[in-house]
C-alpha cells in the first residue's frame, strides 16, 4: 500500500491524515478542494482563486500566483501546501518545501489533470470524492464527437496578440476537440503573433477566450475582418484552461461548442 505521494520535483507528502490547514497556490486546484469537501481546511488562497467567490472573503489571501507573500503564509503555518509547476516561481515554492509539506502538479494534459485529481484526494484523505469527480470527467469526456481537424488559433491575450501553444492544457483540450493547433512553433509555449503572420497561416476558426483577457464582440468583430473566411468565436476560457473539478461541465460545454462550429461548416 503506497503511504507517501511524491510530486514532479522530488517532495515526499505522507498520506493517511486530512491536512487541517491547506494553502493552496492555484485557483484551479482551490476550486477542486472545495468540490471535495475542504473549504474549512482551506487557510490560505490566492487572489485569483474566484472560484468559489465566497472564499474570498473567508479567507486569507496570500498573494497572487506567481507573487506569494511568503511572511503571511508562515503566520498560517500550513500543514499542506498545493501548487502548480507552471503557475507558480519555482525559486518561492522550493523556499515554502524548506519549512511546509509542498506538493506541486504538473498539468499539460487532460490525463495529467485527472491523475492530478485523484492525487489530490489521496493527499488529502478525500480520496473516495475525487474518484467521484474523475469517472464524471471521464464519462463526459468519453462522449464527446470530436471535430474534422480544423486549422485553430486561440488567443489569450491581446497587448501583444499571444496563443495557446500545442504543448499547454488549452493545446491538449483544443486536440481533444479534434482541432490543429497552429500557433507557431519554437517561440514557447504562448508564443506572441501579430495579425500578419496570422493571416499567412490562415485559420479556418479562431477563438478569442475570455480569461485571462477578456475579449469582446468587437474584439471578434474585428478579428472577422482582418482574416477572411474565417469563423471567429468568443469562448469560455475558465472551461478551456482550468483544469480541476471544473472539468465536470467542460466537455459538456467543448460538445455545444463543436456542434455550433460543425454547423458553421
Amino acid at each position: 500500500m503506497i503511504d507517501e505521494l511524491t510530486d514532479p520535483h522530488g517532495h515526499v507528502i505522507p498520506l493517511g491524515r486530512r491536512p487541517q490547514r491547506i494553502v493552496s497556490t492555484v485557483p484551479s486546484q482551490t476550486e477542486l478542494l472545495a468540490h471535495l469537501g475542504l473549504e474549512d481546511q482551506l487557510a490560505g488562497i490566492t487572489a485569483y482563486c474566484v472560484h468559489p467567490q465566497h472564499l474570498l472573503k473567508q479567507k486569507t489571501v496570500i498573494g497572487g500566483t506567481k507573487d506569494l507573500q511568503i511572511e503571511r503564509i508562515r503566520t498560517l503555518q500550513p500543514d499542506l501546501i498545493i501548487g502548480n509547476r507552471e503557475e507558480n516561481i519555482k525559486e518561492q515554492m522550493e523556499l515554502l518545501a524548506r519549512e511546509f509539506p509542498v506538493w506541486i502538479s504538473d498539468v499539460k494534459t487532460v490525463d495529467d489533470a485527472l491523475d492530478m485529481i485523484v492525487k489530490v484526494g489521496k493527499l488529502t484523505a478525500t480520496e473516495k470524492r475525487s474518484c467521484e469527480i474523475h469517472q464524471k470527467i471521464q464519462a463526459e469526456r468519453n462522449k464527446l464527437q470530436p471535430l474534422p481537424p480544423l486549422k485553430v488559433a486561440y488567443f489569450i491575450w491581446k497587448e501583444p496578440y499571444m496563443l495557446a501553444g500545442p504543448d499547454t492544457f488549452i493545446g491538449n483540450i483544443l486536440q481533444e476537440c479534434g482541432l490543429k493547433n497552429i500557433a507557431p512553433a519554437g517561440k514557447g509555449r504562448y508564443p506572441e503573433i501579430s495579425l500578419e503572420e496570422l493571416q499567412q497561416l490562415k485559420p479556418d476558426l479562431v477563438l478569442l477566450s475570455s480569461e485571462p483577457w477578456s475579449f469582446t464582440a468587437k474584439d471578434a468583430h474585428f478579428m472577422a475582418g482582418q482574416i477572411h473566411k474565417t469563423l471567429v468565436k468568443i469562448v469560455d476560457g475558465a472551461l478551456f484552461s482550468w483544469y480541476g473539478s471544473r472539468m465536470q461541465t467542460c466537455f459538456k460545454y467543448l460538445q455545444a461548442f463543436s456542434e455550433e462550429v460543425r454547423l458553421s461548416y
